[in-house]
């Protein structure tokens, strides 16, 4: 802790969360541990009535998940979770134009994302390949990113199926790669594949197919943010604002300053993920673990919305 602090100049530092949660000074924090710690990080944060950013997946349980949208409706606080993807300006208006029905009656929505982690065990292994910690392998790191993703553009889904592989790295406890179908209320369908273990060879994605065209956004931190929209048969690129060519982070950015400018309004900013949007996509993980192990399609088990008293 010493030494981050040291290297990014941060004056103060503690061991207790508690304790920084406490202070009158700070208005809002923001949950980068581990897995297995958001739960517990969370609740604290919220118990002192800090605005909460937390890292996805939101926990590791959808019980867990559950619990922690309660405490935060209960407050007049701002909480959010970091589903990077919603903020690149070709996936914001991707969603848009299907909204808008640009592309008729949304048919298939087909999402890809793969990197390469390494397939060596030994020194690399961290606590994301571990099952106390991650709770699971790239189902649940690449994977709620991607459930949200195809919640936000598409709108509830009523079953999944899922095939998850292991690779048998030496110390690694969890899956490298999730392949998921998805089945809409709506009657669309959906594939979602997450690979940690395959090199990328060309840049992650997510496109929609519609009985009127198609779109095709690119995925990242910001580094790549294009989309594309089938035009007869001809693949035609849409204008995005000139900060979607900068190839920085600005993804990452502008998901912050979301999460800063709800906190300063006391009310969520427009098209950033709330505990709600967490919890629905730890309900699909939860169901996409099980229909791998029962080898078939798994509804969805949603449970009645719990009212907010706060604003968020």
């Amino acid at each position: 802790t010493q030494a981050l602090a040291t290297e990014f100049g941060i004056a103060e530092i503690t061991l207790d969360a508690g304790e920084l949660c406490a202070r009158p000074d700070i208005d809002a924090v923001t949950i980068c541990t581990p897995n297995h710690m958001h739960g517990r990080h969370a609740m604290i944060a919220l118990a002192h009535g800090k605005h909460v950013f937390c890292e996805k997946p939101l926990a590791l349980t959808v019980d867990e998940a559950a619990t922690m949208v309660d405490a935060a409706n209960r407050q007049t606080v701002v909480h959010q979770v970091g589903f990077t993807f919603r903020h690149l300006f070709g996936v914001e208006e991707l969603q848009r134009r299907v909204q808008d029905g640009e592309i008729g009656e949304p048919l298939v929505l087909r999402l890809h994302h793969q990197y390469f982690d390494g397939v060596q065990g030994g020194p690399d292994i961290r606590w994301h390949h571990t099952l106390d910690a991650a709770g699971g392998g790239v189902l649940r790191d690449t994977g709620s990113h991607l459930f949200d993703l195809a919640r936000f553009i598409l709108g509830p889904i009523a079953a999944v199926r899922a095939e998850l592989t292991f690779s048998g790295r030496p110390g690694v406890q969890t899956d490298d790669v999730a392949t998921v179908g998805l089945w809409y209320d709506s009657g669309a369908s959906g594939e979602c594949f997450a690979s940690r273990v395959t090199p990328a060879h060309h840049p992650n994605f997510v496109e929609v197919v519609g009985s009127k065209g198609a779109l095709h956004a690119l995925l990242s931190r910001g580094g790549y943010d294009r989309l594309k929209r089938l035009a007869q048969s001809e693949w035609q690129e849409v204008e995005l604002p000139a900060e979607a060519g900068g190839g920085g982070f600005h993804a990452l950015q502008r998901m912050m300053h979301s999460f800063v400018e709800g906190c300063l309004r006391g009310a969520p900013s427009k098209g950033a993920a709330t505990f709600e949007d967490g919890l629905a996509t730890q309900q699909m993980i939860s169901a996409a673990e099980e229909a791998a192990l029962s080898h078939g399609w798994v509804k969805l088990r949603r449970r009645a919305r719990v009212p907010s008293l706060g604003v968020a």
